[in-house]
């Protein structure tokens, strides 16, 4: 007992001692270092295999869209000094993935607005793309599923999701894209495009990112919970019936003025010169049997 009491006294004073600390420290940095040799490799290979990326994004880059957006995505300026392709500095692998994704890029021929065509690049290709054009600057990233995404509300919660999301889209929307987003006509040559039917994603990528003519309703504008509430209520227009019989485009009075001119009016008139005729014909046969 007096043995095992003299041994814990030592000990108690070498933990007092000088080293002891200079001994944790040294404990410490080995056991840090190991935990951190443990870790890093897989960081390093998602770094390098980030790098790979980039860089084949850039070669697909230099390409087929260098000649109008410039080697880095800085833009290019025609001889008058109108902009001939914008600068993608900040636009973000948000705009890539919507503009690639629904073959709006790359362009055919420079026009004031890309229409949408098949698509051009692999998704593979796309995610290179995106990678590289997300590295030249701050924009947006591609948005997770779940912040589109509506098929886990329940019933009620997606009838108040659309309730909302009608209101959101009357006040910032229908002005270009109409009241049931069959698009319209927009000045100096642009139009709105139909977003009915259209993917989740690429929605609320517009939204995001505002292409073209299109304003940018970034998260400070409309909130993402907002947004969603918009591609709720754009889903159930598909499956809303057209009460008034044809839709005639669903662009409004315009169109329906038109067609009740041209068409009603129209056989109406017809109809009436016919009578007229007619009547005359019959006219002229009774007074020749009177005759």
């Amino acid at each position: 007992m007096r043995l095992l009491n003299r041994s814990a006294g030592r000990l108690s004073r070498h933990r007092r001692g000088p080293l002891a600390g200079l001994m944790l420290l040294v404990c410490g940095l080995l056991l840090t270092g190991g935990l951190y040799a443990a870790l890093a490799p897989a960081q390093a290979d998602t770094d390098q295999s980030q790098e790979e990326l980039i860089k084949e994004g850039r070669e697909l880059f230099l390409v087929g869209c260098a000649f109008c957006h410039g080697q880095n995505g800085e833009g290019v300026l025609t001889q008058s000094g109108t902009q001939y392709g914008p600068a993608l500095t900040d636009v973000g692998a948000a705009a890539v993935d919507f503009q690639v994704g629904t073959g709006r890029m790359p362009m055919a021929q420079p026009g004031v607005q890309a229409p949408r065509k098949e698509v051009v690049y692999s998704e593979e290709e796309s995610d290179a793309l995106e990678a590289f054009v997300g590295s030249l600057g701050t924009g947006p990233a591609v948005p997770d599923e779940e912040l589109y995404s509506t098929d886990d509300l329940s019933e009620s919660e997606y009838k108040e999701l659309v309730t909302r999301g009608s209101q959101i889209f009357l006040a910032n929307c229908t002005a270009c894209h109409n009241f049931e987003g069959s698009g319209g006509a927009m000045p100096r040559g642009g139009y709105a495009p139909k977003i009915r039917g259209v993917d989740p994603k690429y929605v609320y990528e517009a939204m995001l990112t505002g292409p073209q003519s299109m304003d940018t309703f970034s998260d400070g504008n409309i909130p993402p919970e907002d947004k969603k509430a918009v591609i709720a209520y754009l889903e159930t227009l598909d499956d809303s019936p057209s009460y008034g019989g044809f839709t005639l485009g669903g662009l409004g009075p315009v169109s329906e003025g038109i067609t009740a001119w041209l068409v009603g009016i129209g056989a109406l008139v017809g109809f009436a010169v016919w009578i007229a005729a007619h009547t005359t014909r019959s006219s002229e046969k009774k007074d020749e049997a009177e005759a």
